[in-house]
Protein backbone atom coordinates (compact mmCIF):
# COMPACT_ATOMS: atom_id res chain seq x y z
CA UNK A 1 0.00 0.00 0.00
CA UNK A 2 1.02 3.26 -0.70
CA UNK A 3 2.17 5.65 1.97
CA UNK A 4 2.01 9.85 2.41
CA UNK A 5 2.35 12.10 1.25
CA UNK A 6 0.86 11.74 -2.10
CA UNK A 7 0.83 14.22 -4.94
CA UNK A 8 -2.85 14.40 -4.83
CA UNK A 9 -5.17 15.00 -1.89
CA UNK A 10 -7.84 16.33 -0.28
CA UNK A 11 -9.17 18.00 2.79
CA UNK A 12 -11.42 15.62 4.13
CA UNK A 13 -15.96 16.38 3.58
CA UNK A 14 -17.88 15.72 0.87
CA UNK A 15 -21.17 16.56 -0.05
CA UNK A 16 -24.43 14.26 1.92
CA UNK A 17 -25.63 11.56 -0.18
CA UNK A 18 -29.30 12.08 -0.38
CA UNK A 19 -30.14 9.02 1.55
CA UNK A 20 -28.31 10.45 4.56
CA UNK A 21 -29.47 13.64 4.58
CA UNK A 22 -33.11 12.11 4.69
CA UNK A 23 -32.21 9.98 7.39
CA UNK A 24 -30.78 12.84 8.93
CA UNK A 25 -33.60 14.72 8.71
CA UNK A 26 -36.17 11.62 9.77
CA UNK A 27 -33.68 11.35 13.08
CA UNK A 28 -32.85 14.52 14.41
CA UNK A 29 -35.59 16.82 13.04
CA UNK A 30 -38.56 14.78 12.72
CA UNK A 31 -37.74 12.23 15.16
CA UNK A 32 -39.18 9.32 12.72
CA UNK A 33 -36.81 6.47 12.66
CA UNK A 34 -34.20 4.82 15.40
CA UNK A 35 -30.85 5.42 15.32
CA UNK A 36 -30.06 2.10 13.84
CA UNK A 37 -31.78 3.24 10.60
CA UNK A 38 -29.40 6.25 10.42
CA UNK A 39 -26.86 4.29 11.10
CA UNK A 40 -27.75 2.13 8.27
CA UNK A 41 -28.41 4.54 5.68
CA UNK A 42 -24.98 6.25 7.29
CA UNK A 43 -22.94 2.63 6.38
CA UNK A 44 -24.73 2.07 3.03
CA UNK A 45 -23.66 5.24 1.28
CA UNK A 46 -20.08 5.39 2.81
CA UNK A 47 -18.55 2.78 0.78
CA UNK A 48 -20.42 4.65 -2.12
CA UNK A 49 -18.53 7.64 -1.25
CA UNK A 50 -15.23 5.69 -1.02
CA UNK A 51 -15.68 4.33 -4.23
CA UNK A 52 -16.43 7.62 -5.91
CA UNK A 53 -12.93 8.79 -4.29
CA UNK A 54 -10.85 5.49 -5.43
CA UNK A 55 -12.57 5.70 -8.57
CA UNK A 56 -11.25 9.21 -9.40
CA UNK A 57 -7.88 8.03 -8.55
CA UNK A 58 -6.73 9.46 -5.20
CA UNK A 59 -4.53 7.26 -3.15
CA UNK A 60 -6.09 8.40 0.86
CA UNK A 61 -9.70 8.25 1.11
CA UNK A 62 -12.08 9.85 3.49
CA UNK A 63 -16.26 8.80 4.65
CA UNK A 64 -16.70 12.06 3.79
CA UNK A 65 -17.39 13.27 7.21
CA UNK A 66 -20.97 11.38 6.51
CA UNK A 67 -21.85 10.79 9.86
CA UNK A 68 -21.42 14.66 11.07
CA UNK A 69 -22.93 17.33 11.08
CA UNK A 70 -20.03 19.78 11.77
CA UNK A 71 -16.34 19.29 10.69
CA UNK A 72 -15.33 20.06 14.30
CA UNK A 73 -18.40 20.59 16.82
CA UNK A 74 -19.23 16.58 16.61
CA UNK A 75 -15.63 15.87 17.26
CA UNK A 76 -15.12 18.38 20.12
CA UNK A 77 -18.76 17.18 21.58
CA UNK A 78 -17.65 13.57 22.24
CA UNK A 79 -14.67 14.89 24.06
CA UNK A 80 -15.17 14.32 27.90
CA UNK A 81 -15.64 17.16 29.84
CA UNK A 82 -17.18 19.47 26.36
CA UNK A 83 -20.75 19.92 26.18
CA UNK A 84 -22.38 21.48 22.83
CA UNK A 85 -25.08 23.78 24.23
CA UNK A 86 -27.54 25.59 21.77
CA UNK A 87 -28.52 29.15 21.99
CA UNK A 88 -30.33 32.17 20.31
CA UNK A 89 -30.12 31.42 16.68
CA UNK A 90 -28.64 35.35 16.70
CA UNK A 91 -25.73 34.18 18.54
CA UNK A 92 -24.48 32.28 15.56
CA UNK A 93 -20.68 32.40 14.45
CA UNK A 94 -20.65 35.01 11.29
CA UNK A 95 -19.62 34.24 7.91
CA UNK A 96 -20.35 36.51 4.96
CA UNK A 97 -23.69 36.79 5.03
CA UNK A 98 -25.20 33.82 7.04
CA UNK A 99 -25.07 32.97 10.02
CA UNK A 100 -24.01 29.61 11.68
CA UNK A 101 -26.04 27.43 13.52
CA UNK A 102 -26.03 28.74 17.32
CA UNK A 103 -23.86 25.86 18.88
CA UNK A 104 -21.42 27.43 22.13
CA UNK A 105 -18.92 24.65 23.00
CA UNK A 106 -18.94 24.90 26.73
CA UNK A 107 -16.30 23.19 29.28
CA UNK A 108 -17.89 21.59 31.71
CA UNK A 109 -14.96 19.48 33.85
CA UNK A 110 -11.87 18.19 33.01
CA UNK A 111 -10.61 17.46 28.94
CA UNK A 112 -10.19 14.31 28.01
CA UNK A 113 -10.13 11.66 25.21
CA UNK A 114 -12.28 8.80 25.84
CA UNK A 115 -11.71 5.26 24.57
CA UNK A 116 -14.86 5.33 23.38
CA UNK A 117 -15.27 8.12 21.08
CA UNK A 118 -17.17 7.46 18.77
CA UNK A 119 -14.56 8.92 15.53
CA UNK A 120 -12.51 6.03 16.26
CA UNK A 121 -14.94 3.49 14.93
CA UNK A 122 -16.18 5.64 12.65
CA UNK A 123 -12.65 5.13 11.00
CA UNK A 124 -12.33 1.64 11.27
CA UNK A 125 -15.24 1.20 9.02
CA UNK A 126 -13.40 3.62 6.21
CA UNK A 127 -10.51 1.46 6.71
CA UNK A 128 -12.48 -2.05 6.40
CA UNK A 129 -13.93 -0.88 3.26
CA UNK A 130 -10.71 0.67 1.04
CA UNK A 131 -7.73 -0.93 -0.08
CA UNK A 132 -5.97 2.43 -0.28
CA UNK A 133 -5.07 4.67 2.74
CA UNK A 134 -7.70 5.73 4.76
CA UNK A 135 -8.02 9.00 6.67
CA UNK A 136 -9.42 10.65 9.18
CA UNK A 137 -9.81 14.01 9.67
CA UNK A 138 -10.44 15.93 12.85
CA UNK A 139 -10.19 19.38 14.24
CA UNK A 140 -6.94 20.38 15.97
CA UNK A 141 -6.68 21.38 19.51
CA UNK A 142 -6.54 25.32 18.72
CA UNK A 143 -10.48 24.28 17.99
CA UNK A 144 -11.04 23.73 21.49
CA UNK A 145 -9.86 27.07 22.84
CA UNK A 146 -10.85 29.41 19.81
CA UNK A 147 -14.39 28.41 19.99
CA UNK A 148 -15.01 28.38 23.27
CA UNK A 149 -16.21 32.07 25.28
CA UNK A 150 -14.44 32.53 28.43
CA UNK A 151 -18.07 32.88 30.18
CA UNK A 152 -18.34 29.14 29.06
CA UNK A 153 -15.34 28.28 30.53
CA UNK A 154 -16.80 26.21 33.75
CA UNK A 155 -13.43 24.77 35.16
CA UNK A 156 -11.73 27.84 37.25
CA UNK A 157 -8.20 26.13 36.96
CA UNK A 158 -8.59 26.90 32.96
CA UNK A 159 -10.41 30.22 33.37
CA UNK A 160 -7.57 31.44 35.96
CA UNK A 161 -4.65 30.37 33.52
CA UNK A 162 -5.24 29.65 29.90
CA UNK A 163 -2.07 27.60 30.03
CA UNK A 164 -4.09 25.20 32.08
CA UNK A 165 -6.27 24.54 29.26
CA UNK A 166 -3.75 24.14 26.65
CA UNK A 167 -1.66 21.70 29.00
CA UNK A 168 -5.38 20.03 29.25
CA UNK A 169 -5.86 20.33 25.16
CA UNK A 170 -2.35 18.65 24.40
CA UNK A 171 -2.31 15.88 26.70
CA UNK A 172 -6.34 14.99 25.96
CA UNK A 173 -5.36 15.27 22.02
CA UNK A 174 -2.06 12.79 22.52
CA UNK A 175 -4.43 10.58 23.74
CA UNK A 176 -6.41 10.71 20.88
CA UNK A 177 -3.33 10.20 18.16
CA UNK A 178 -2.47 7.28 20.04
CA UNK A 179 -6.17 6.04 20.04
CA UNK A 180 -6.13 7.01 16.43
CA UNK A 181 -2.45 4.77 15.71
CA UNK A 182 -3.86 1.88 17.56
CA UNK A 183 -7.41 1.84 15.72
CA UNK A 184 -5.20 1.58 12.10
CA UNK A 185 -4.60 5.21 11.39
CA UNK A 186 -1.35 5.94 9.70
CA UNK A 187 -2.69 9.04 8.31
CA UNK A 188 -4.47 11.66 10.50
CA UNK A 189 -5.62 14.86 9.77
CA UNK A 190 -5.78 18.24 12.46
CA UNK A 191 -8.01 20.74 10.56
CA UNK A 192 -6.38 23.85 12.50
CA UNK A 193 -7.58 26.71 10.75
CA UNK A 194 -7.86 29.06 13.56
CA UNK A 195 -4.08 29.92 12.38
CA UNK A 196 -5.38 31.84 9.18
CA UNK A 197 -7.85 33.24 11.23
CA UNK A 198 -5.23 34.76 13.52
CA UNK A 199 -4.49 36.35 10.09
CA UNK A 200 -7.51 38.32 9.79
CA UNK A 201 -7.40 42.08 11.01
CA UNK A 202 -11.29 41.64 12.73
CA UNK A 203 -10.60 38.10 14.11
CA UNK A 204 -7.31 39.41 15.52
CA UNK A 205 -8.82 42.53 17.06
CA UNK A 206 -11.87 40.48 18.49
CA UNK A 207 -9.05 38.49 20.71
CA UNK A 208 -7.25 42.03 21.94
CA UNK A 209 -10.70 42.92 22.85
CA UNK A 210 -11.01 39.79 25.07
CA UNK A 211 -7.73 40.23 26.77
CA UNK A 212 -5.77 37.75 24.05
CA UNK A 213 -2.54 39.14 22.74
CA UNK A 214 -3.32 36.74 19.45
CA UNK A 215 0.22 36.34 17.96
CA UNK A 216 0.70 34.87 21.48
CA UNK A 217 -1.98 32.28 20.63
CA UNK A 218 -0.63 31.65 17.26
CA UNK A 219 2.64 30.71 19.89
CA UNK A 220 0.37 28.67 22.01
CA UNK A 221 -1.41 26.78 19.23
CA UNK A 222 1.60 25.83 17.45
CA UNK A 223 3.05 24.46 20.80
CA UNK A 224 -0.50 22.21 21.46
CA UNK A 225 -0.54 21.17 18.26
CA UNK A 226 3.38 19.74 18.47
CA UNK A 227 2.67 18.25 22.48
CA UNK A 228 0.01 16.04 21.09
CA UNK A 229 1.95 14.96 17.99
CA UNK A 230 5.84 15.05 18.50
CA UNK A 231 5.88 11.37 20.57
CA UNK A 232 3.36 9.48 17.55
CA UNK A 233 5.13 6.48 16.32
CA UNK A 234 7.16 7.44 12.70
CA UNK A 235 5.16 5.62 10.44
CA UNK A 236 1.77 7.97 10.93
CA UNK A 237 1.41 10.34 8.81
CA UNK A 238 0.09 13.84 10.17
CA UNK A 239 -1.72 16.29 8.04
CA UNK A 240 -3.36 19.88 8.91
CA UNK A 241 -5.27 22.37 6.91
CA UNK A 242 -5.75 25.67 7.36
CA UNK A 243 -8.75 27.80 5.84
CA UNK A 244 -11.19 31.05 6.94
CA UNK A 245 -13.94 29.25 6.74
CA UNK A 246 -16.08 27.29 4.54
CA UNK A 247 -20.30 27.07 5.43
CA UNK A 248 -22.61 26.91 2.36
CA UNK A 249 -19.77 28.44 -0.12
CA UNK A 250 -18.97 31.84 1.94
CA UNK A 251 -16.19 32.53 4.18
CA UNK A 252 -15.38 34.11 7.77
CA UNK A 253 -11.97 35.31 7.80
CA UNK A 254 -9.18 36.79 5.32
CA UNK A 255 -5.35 37.71 5.45
CA UNK A 256 -2.37 36.06 4.38
CA UNK A 257 -0.39 33.79 6.14
CA UNK A 258 2.87 35.43 6.90
CA UNK A 259 1.96 35.77 10.55
CA UNK A 260 1.78 32.06 11.01
CA UNK A 261 4.39 30.71 8.72
CA UNK A 262 7.02 30.10 11.12
CA UNK A 263 4.60 28.86 13.97
CA UNK A 264 3.16 26.61 11.58
CA UNK A 265 6.39 24.94 9.65
CA UNK A 266 9.19 25.52 11.85
CA UNK A 267 7.06 25.25 15.94
CA UNK A 268 4.88 21.54 15.03
CA UNK A 269 5.97 18.22 13.55
CA UNK A 270 3.26 18.13 10.86
CA UNK A 271 4.32 16.25 8.04
CA UNK A 272 1.41 18.09 5.44
CA UNK A 273 0.15 21.52 4.97
CA UNK A 274 -3.44 22.05 3.45
CA UNK A 275 -3.66 25.44 2.73
CA UNK A 276 -6.64 27.63 1.12
CA UNK A 277 -5.45 29.33 -1.68
CA UNK A 278 -8.14 29.58 -3.92
CA UNK A 279 -8.83 33.76 -3.90
CA UNK A 280 -6.79 36.48 -3.09
CA UNK A 281 -8.51 36.46 0.77
CA UNK A 282 -5.08 34.62 1.22
CA UNK A 283 -3.01 36.89 0.26
CA UNK A 284 0.28 35.15 -1.68
CA UNK A 285 2.50 32.66 -2.09
CA UNK A 286 5.47 34.04 -0.02
CA UNK A 287 5.27 32.74 3.04
CA UNK A 288 5.63 29.20 1.41
CA UNK A 289 9.46 30.48 1.64
CA UNK A 290 9.45 29.91 5.49
CA UNK A 291 8.77 25.83 5.03
CA UNK A 292 12.02 24.03 5.63
CA UNK A 293 13.58 22.16 3.05
CA UNK A 294 13.41 18.07 3.92
CA UNK A 295 10.15 16.12 4.01
CA UNK A 296 7.34 18.27 4.63
CA UNK A 297 4.86 19.19 1.69
CA UNK A 298 1.77 21.56 1.22
CA UNK A 299 -0.67 21.16 -0.51
CA UNK A 300 -1.74 24.98 -1.96
CA UNK A 301 -5.44 25.08 -2.29
CA UNK A 302 -5.50 26.35 -5.80
CA UNK A 303 -8.82 24.76 -6.52
CA UNK A 304 -11.55 25.55 -4.62
CA UNK A 305 -14.96 23.87 -3.60
CA UNK A 306 -17.02 27.08 -3.16
CA UNK A 307 -18.12 27.17 -6.63
CA UNK A 308 -18.64 24.45 -9.09
CA UNK A 309 -16.52 26.32 -12.25
CA UNK A 310 -13.60 24.10 -13.11
CA UNK A 311 -10.18 25.62 -12.84
CA UNK A 312 -7.99 25.87 -16.16
CA UNK A 313 -5.30 23.11 -15.87
CA UNK A 314 -2.79 25.57 -17.81
CA UNK A 315 -3.66 28.14 -15.50
CA UNK A 316 -2.86 25.53 -12.57
CA UNK A 317 0.66 24.64 -13.74
CA UNK A 318 1.57 28.90 -14.15
CA UNK A 319 0.41 28.59 -10.45
CA UNK A 320 2.79 26.03 -9.07
CA UNK A 321 5.22 28.16 -11.17
CA UNK A 322 5.01 31.16 -9.07
CA UNK A 323 5.13 28.85 -5.78
CA UNK A 324 8.06 26.65 -6.90
CA UNK A 325 9.52 30.15 -6.48
CA UNK A 326 9.45 29.90 -2.92
CA UNK A 327 9.36 26.22 -2.39
CA UNK A 328 10.60 23.54 -3.96
CA UNK A 329 8.41 21.99 -6.38
CA UNK A 330 9.12 18.25 -5.04
CA UNK A 331 7.48 19.53 -1.65
CA UNK A 332 4.29 20.54 -2.90
CA UNK A 333 1.28 18.78 -4.25
CA UNK A 334 -2.19 19.64 -5.23
CA UNK A 335 -5.58 19.49 -3.24
CA UNK A 336 -8.52 21.41 -2.56
CA UNK A 337 -8.91 24.91 -1.26
CA UNK A 338 -11.04 23.03 1.62
CA UNK A 339 -13.76 20.39 1.89
CA UNK A 340 -16.79 20.35 -0.25
CA UNK A 341 -19.19 20.07 3.16
CA UNK A 342 -17.97 22.03 5.79
CA UNK A 343 -21.15 21.16 7.31
CA UNK A 344 -24.17 18.88 6.77
CA UNK A 345 -25.35 21.27 4.47
CA UNK A 346 -22.44 21.58 2.47
CA UNK A 347 -21.27 24.04 -0.11
CA UNK A 348 -23.19 25.47 -3.61
CA UNK A 349 -22.26 22.97 -5.42
CA UNK A 350 -23.39 19.64 -7.60
CA UNK A 351 -21.97 15.46 -6.86
CA UNK A 352 -20.55 16.03 -10.25
CA UNK A 353 -19.32 19.42 -9.68
CA UNK A 354 -17.50 17.64 -6.76
CA UNK A 355 -16.25 15.00 -9.02
CA UNK A 356 -14.85 16.88 -11.47
CA UNK A 357 -12.78 18.53 -8.67
CA UNK A 358 -11.57 15.41 -7.55
CA UNK A 359 -10.67 14.04 -11.33
CA UNK A 360 -8.74 18.01 -11.81
CA UNK A 361 -6.42 17.50 -8.64
CA UNK A 362 -5.73 13.95 -9.76
CA UNK A 363 -5.28 15.59 -13.50
CA UNK A 364 -3.06 18.25 -12.08
CA UNK A 365 -0.89 16.08 -9.67
CA UNK A 366 -0.05 13.84 -13.19
CA UNK A 367 0.35 16.60 -15.71
CA UNK A 368 2.78 18.29 -12.90
CA UNK A 369 4.45 15.74 -11.24
CA UNK A 370 3.73 12.78 -13.55
CA UNK A 371 1.35 10.84 -11.05
CA UNK A 372 -0.27 11.30 -7.95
Amino acid sequence: MPTPPFRADHVGSLLRPQPVIDARKKFYEQKSIPVEELRAAEDAAIPEIIKMQEDVGLKAVTDGEARRSFWHYDFMGMLTGLDLDERDPEQGAQFAGVKLRPIFPTITSELDFPDDHPMLEHFKFVKDHTNVVPKISIPGPSASHFRVAQDDIHVQAYKDDPQNMFDALARTYKKAVDKFYEAGCRYLQMDDIFFAYLCDPKHRAEKQEQGQDPDWLIDRYAWMMNEAIKDRPRDMFIGMHMCRGNFRSTHAAEGAYDQVADAIFNKTDVDIYFMEYDSDRAGGLEPLSILPKGTKRVMPGFITTKTGELEDMDGLKRKFEEASKYADLDQLGIAPQCGFASTEEGNAITLDDQKRKLELVVKTAEAVWGGV
